[in-house]
């Protein structure tokens, strides 16, 4: 990485997109990046859409406002199409990350874009099936490193190991784990 790239994360409350974007700021942190993360909260409850921020840069972040024109922007709820323009401000060769049962070539139809490289994974099926509960942010995240290679799969899961052993059940640490690692090999560009 050789400039700042810019994260937009589109959810909904309590799907975990506030704890996606912080998780990849601590990563990239931990592997001498330098990162922010930051939430954007409209009315606070379960199932209000939300909006969170990453920054990473291998120079030092002097931007300390919400991300108006992301490299690249997650969407954990496929429904907020209906009422979020996700594609706002996103730079011309930007990246569209979805968690979503639709192709790629569909959405890319759908939104009418030409130079946007779209990703989709079944993030909340890849939850359920491995944590229980149909929550998709760390299986976004194991997503995203492969659609943007900014992190190796291993640092993400190696943090995430030392981060949340003492945090979480064994059970739940490695359904986490196995999403993200699943999300990173099920992620399917066009």
């Amino acid at each position: 990485m050789n400039k700042m790239i810019e994260f937009r994360w589109h959810g909904r409350g309590g799907q975990g997109a506030v704890t996606a974007a912080r998780l990849l700021a601590e990563v990239a942190a931990a592997k001498g990046y330098y990162a922010q993360a930051f939430p954007e909260f409209g009315p606070e409850r379960r199932g209000a859409p939300i909006q969170a921020f990453t920054r990473l840069s291998t120079s030092v972040i002097r931007a300390y406002y919400g991300v108006a024109n992301p490299d690249v922007v997650i969407v954990l709820d496929f429904a907020l199409l209906d009422n979020v323009d996700i594609t706002l401000g996103l730079h011309k060769n930007g990246m569209l990350v979805f968690n979503t049962t639709s192709s790629s070539a569909k959405i890319k139809d759908n939104l009418r874009l030409k130079d946007t490289k779209i990703y989709t994974v079944n993030a909340s099926t890849i939850a359920q099936d491995c944590l229980g509960v149909a929550i998709p942010n760390t299986a976004m995240i194991g997503a995203l490193i492969r659609a943007t290679d900014i992190l190796k799969l291993e640092d993400v899961l190696d943090y995430f190991k030392t981060a949340f052993a003492s945090k979480f059940t064994a059970k739940t640490l490695e359904g986490n784990l196995k999403a993200i690692t699943t999300a990173y090999e099920e992620v399917r560009a066009e």
